[in-house]
């Protein structure tokens, strides 16, 4: 079995996809696979370098690497995107649910998903809060507001609740449950910088949310998070907590981090933030592609996006149903990799079956979905400089898969297998 291809694709050419149809059996089975050079899971559009030497040109002259000039507008510019009154700028998503949570001076438990990236139960670990898992909702994967309301209890003194995928939560009814029983509300937005929720921008729900700036976000920093919110306090305190909790006179207020995002990381992400709609409106087509594609294969469905929301597409994650599709999403991934197409299992497995957290009491029979969900999901390539061929080779890929696999798997004689000789390709 081949090695996965990286998703450093320092140097390489992003080929595009032949214009042809698939046929035989699949490259699993001896035929001809749909990406010979391979279809990364990721490839980030980066700002234009011009651009972004220039902005490094000016940094370096002005000695100031870190919280500076670059960094409050790169706040003043995010804040007004998202429409909130204050963006603080962190060195990571992580590092801002870890300050959030940390200024929001928490005791006790806090409710969140298991279905979800392990960063967002770290912020509630590292900052020695109890992780209460709450099950998700069976359509659009993020936190389910009933499951959150029955793990509400006297210890409970906040929600975190995740975006994923870049589908915004239902931050009506948590709101409703987080005023009802007096809790904090924050989200973990890495995945929704550009989501809506109706035509409100997501960032301004609850007391704060967090987004990521990594290289798999579409806002991208290279490395960097940001906190939004509009409560001054909350604001104020994650601002100093960002620099050890120093106000400047080395009488630190509580323990803070250094979490300070670098002028350089800030640069890439102003610039990164021009064109950031149109990226998103890419995103969004690419996905209905797929949706057109994949929605008359047995055994295949997707989370949903609410009607008036808006997701940012961070992922295109795919439910398999073994049992219509004729295999698992796990065998479905290797059968995907021999195709030369790079995919991911987000999140398998879910953060309370994962040794870190094996000290956090059992929820078994309490989070069926997201158990259920976290055997069945498999997340395909999606980037804004994928063709339209690309995304229709992928489907014809599984297509192909769950022809053969349907069948009972099996093996194809030799007449089966379809040999294309190199001069009658057209694969560069």
């Amino acid at each position: 079995m081949p090695e996965p291809f990286p998703i450093d694709m320092r140097g390489a050419t992003v080929r595009t996809a032949p214009h042809t149809t698939l046929t035989g059996p699949p490259a699993a089975m001896g035929g001809w696979p749909a990406f010979p050079e391979g279809l990364p899971f990721l490839y980030p559009r980066l700002p234009d370098a011009d651009v972004l030497v220039e902005a490094v040109r000016g940094i370096l002259e002005s000695r100031q690497l870190t919280n500076g000039r670059i960094v409050r507008e790169l706040e003043a510019r995010a804040a007004e995107y998202l429409a909130v009154d204050y963006c603080i700028a962190v060195s990571s998503c992580t590092a801002g649910l870890m300050l959030v949570l940390r200024a929001a001076d928490l005791s006790g438990n806090v409710i969140l998903p298991s279905f979800t990236f392990t960063a967002t139960a770290h912020g509630v670990a590292w900052n020695g809060l109890r992780p209460v898992f709450a099950d998700v909702d069976p359509d659009t994967l993020t936190l389910s507001p009933a499951a959150a309301a029955r793990a509400t209890g006297v210890r409970a003194s906040a929600i975190l609740a995740t975006h994923t995928f870049g589908t915004p939560c239902d931050v009506d009814a948590l709101g409703e449950i987080a005023a009802r029983n007096g809790l904090r509300l924050v989200y973990d937005a890495a995945h929704a910088f550009g989501s809506r929720h109706g035509q409100v921008p997501i960032g301004g729900f609850g007391d704060a949310e967090v987004f990521s700036l990594s290289p798999t976000k579409v806002l991208v920093a290279g490395e960097g998070g940001l906190i939004a919110t509009n409560d001054h306090l909350l604001a104020e305190r994650c601002r100093i907590g960002r620099d050890y909790a120093n106000p400047g006179d080395y009488d630190c207020q509580f323990y803070g981090l250094n979490a300070r995002m670098s002028e350089l990381h800030a640069a890439v992400a102003l610039a990164s933030l021009d064109g950031l709609d149109a990226r998103l409106a890419r995103r969004t087509e690419l996905a209905e592609r797929y949706w057109s594609g994949l929605r008359s294969v047995p055994g295949i469905s997707w989370p949903v996006v609410r009607d008036g929301d808006r997701s940012t597409y961070k992922d295109f994650t795919i439910l398999v149903e073994p049992g219509e599709f004729g295999i698992s999403a796990a065998s479905l991934a290797e059968a995907l990799r021999s195709e030369g197409v790079q995919t991911r299992r987000y999140y398998a497995p879910p953060v309370h079956a994962q040794r870190a957290y094996r000290d956090v009491p059992s929820t078994n029979g309490h989070l069926a979905v997201t158990e259920r969900v976290a055997e069945r999901v498999l997340t395909l390539p999606l980037w804004i400089d994928m063709s339209e061929e690309d995304v229709d080779l992928v489907v014809e890929a599984v297509r192909r898969i769950q022809a053969f696999a349907s069948d009972g798997g099996v093996a194809p004689s030799d007449e089966d297998v379809v040999v294309i000789p190199d001069e009658e390709s057209d694969r560069p």
